[in-house]
């Protein structure tokens, strides 16, 4: 018998139904992923792209309330590397969202830095190695932005390492937590991206266990990623390629991830994001079951 998973909160987001844009041809309308989400037993969701769901709270709240669901988190992306300048843009953006999340009950915010190559053209947009100037833009950025995010909206900042961002690598996460404030800046640990980047996260939680704020599931197919990574393909296409994959088939494995988060002794969001873009319409339900199914075999 698997041990219960007491302290993780299981939930999935538009993400596993193939939504990466506010709007999209390809991607599911809202009601079919709302209604799909329940459908596979899951009772927490995360917002998704900022319009993708509707934007209105009274509406919002009414959708999810009918379906008995709950929202985990909205999320932002940020450049807060390239300094002072892009603040007020920024803080545009995230206040618009914030706003939203604060509104649905949820509590954490997730931050994913963004992009050194266009996800879609594979265009070179930056230098993926920051500059020292550029490293102390980003980490006090963060930290200024967990303030005043805790400030104005009640909501804690959790940071997501994503593929093709500065904040992917182990070293590169390492440094960025060395660099923050954990009263200001933890943690989305995405389980995915960690392993397309070669980290590890059971040994990440049991380093920098106080600074997991937020967990993220999902796999990544040995096989393929070694593809694209002797490619060099891009994060977006390599998605396409299919290098997240179903658990429980890819890596890491999940129930040491799981019973890791389990031992910090924390109420832990577990939200599986199995990035599917572009993927067909029926694709996301029959795994979002199997998914469901397997994490509770799992004890979660």
């Amino acid at each position: 018998m698997t041990d219960a998973l007491d302290r993780i909160r299981v939930g999935s987001a538009p993400d596993s139904w193939g939504v990466w844009f506010p709007d999209d041809p390809r991607q599911v309308p809202w009601e079919r992923f709302l209604d799909e989400v329940a459908e596979a037993g899951y009772s927490w969701i995360e917002l998704g792209p900022y319009g993708y769901l509707p934007t209105d709270p009274a509406r919002l709240t009414d959708e999810i309330a009918k379906r008995d669901l709950r929202v985990s988190a909205g999320t932002v992306f940020t450049g807060l590397h390239r300094g002072p300048a892009v603040w007020e843009s920024t803080w545009e953006h995230v206040s618009q969202v914030a706003a939203l999340t604060q509104a649905m009950g949820a509590k954490h915010l997730v931050v994913i830095p963004s992009f050194w190559r266009d996800d879609k053209t594979a265009e070179i947009l930056e230098p993926p190695e920051l500059t020292g100037e550029q490293w102390a833009h980003l980490t006090k950025g963060m930290e200024r932005l967990g303030h005043e995010v805790k400030e104005a909206y009640g909501l804690d900042i959790v940071v997501h390492p994503h593929a093709d961002t500065h904040i992917d690598t182990e070293d590169h996460v390492e440094h960025f937590l060395d660099s923050t404030d954990t009263e200001l800046v933890n943690l989305c640990l995405d389980t995915g991206h960690y392993a397309y980047c070669g980290g590890d996260s059971v040994k990440l939680i049991e380093t920098y266990g106080e600074r997991i704020g937020y967990l993220h599931l999902k796999q990544v197919d040995p096989a393929i990623l070694a593809d694209v990574q002797a490619k060099g393909t891009p994060f977006g296409p390599a998605v396409a390629q299919g290098v997240m994959c179903e658990p429980p088939a890819g890596v890491p494995e999940l129930a040491p991830v799981l019973a890791a988060a389990q031992r910090l002794g924390v109420d832990l969001f577990a939200i599986v994001e199995q990035d599917m873009y572009p993927c067909e319409p029926d694709r996301p339900l029959p795994i979002a079951v199997r998914t469901r199914k397997f994490l509770r075999s799992c004890g979660a």
